[in-house]
């Protein structure tokens, strides 16, 4: 068994529901439930479709054969299990059955999926692994002081972390590597929108000097 090396000081956390702890993990005596039912919150959490579900062959990564433990898991109430709507009598293939959480979100997705109100697509992949906000400042800016740690900890409630990671990237290449940078990009963002688009062609076309513009006259507010 390979030892695991350790949480880090600024680990990123999925949200559990609660009641999955004071009701259900002491009733759960098999690992291979417990494994599923944890993997599936995972996923879940981390899905931004409206329609949230997996499927039996998801599971094999954390157990590799997993129908027994779905099985149990389905039966314990943790999660649902739900199949299309058929398509009629030339259909002679048993639909594939979703596996959806135990939600309010779960339980209607379910329920339109068998009335035929939807229909499954391709499977979402396990989300990344993405470095979290104090590992990318230290990568591209610089050492991390415990004040420093206190604002990036705001930064991360306040804006997306896909912005963060652009607006780092965005220091980089405009070789202003300050927080004070960073957080101004953020801000003037926030306040005038999100163009990717726009900052692509801001950073491409100008060569940054656009966008060092716009950013400088924030510094100055």
């Amino acid at each position: 068994m390979k030892k695991f090396i350790g949480f880090t000081d600024h680990e990123t956390f999925s949200r559990l529901p609660d009641s999955f702890f004071q009701s259900l993990l002491p009733e759960i005596e098999s690992g291979d439930e417990l494994k599923v039912s944890l993997y599936a919150m995972w996923r879940f959490e981390h899905m931004e479709s409206r329609q949230r579900y997996l499927r039996e062959k998801d599971f094999v990564d954390v157990v590799p054969q997993p129908a027994a433990a779905l099985e149990k898991a389905v039966q314990r109430g943790t999660l649902l299990r739900a199949s299309p709507a058929g398509t009629g009598q030339k259909d002679r293939k048993q639909p594939e059955p979703l596996y959806f959480l135990n939600s309010p979100r779960g339980r209607a997705a379910a329920r339109a999926l068998e009335q035929g109100n939807w229909t499954p697509g391709t499977s979402t992949p396990p989300p990344p692994l993405r470095p979290n906000i104090y590992k990318l400042y230290e990568e591209n800016i610089g050492p991390l002081t415990p004040l420093l740690a206190d604002t990036l900890k705001d930064a991360e409630q306040t804006y997306p972390p896909d912005w963060v990671a652009e607006a780092l990237a965005e220091a980089v290449l405009n070789n202003k590597r300050s927080w004070k940078y960073v957080e101004a990009i953020l801000r003037r963002w926030k306040e005038e929108g999100h163009a990717q688009e726009q900052n692509r062609r801001d950073t491409e076309g100008l060569h940054g000097r656009d966008v060092t513009r716009k950013v400088e006259d924030f510094l100055k507010r």
